[in-house]
């Protein structure tokens, strides 16, 4: 699947049955992994960059 443009793919290491349970949730609550992650990322960004980068509004 071709990546939508200004996005960057990022792999990493999960254990398996964490990595099978995460699936599973993410399924059951009817959200992809991706978009879960993705508002993980966008949080824990926002909470921890120092205060002179944080940008003003919200991420789309």
């Amino acid at each position: 699947m071709p990546l939508k443009e200004g996005f960057k793919k990022m792999n990493l290491n999960v254990e398996v049955k964490l990595a099978n349970d995460f699936k599973a949730v993410t399924a059951a609550q009817g959200k992809s992994m991706t978009d879960v992650l993705l508002e993980f990322i966008r949080e824990y960004v926002q909470k921890h960059q120092p205060r002179e980068r944080r940008p003003k509004g919200r991420w789309p």
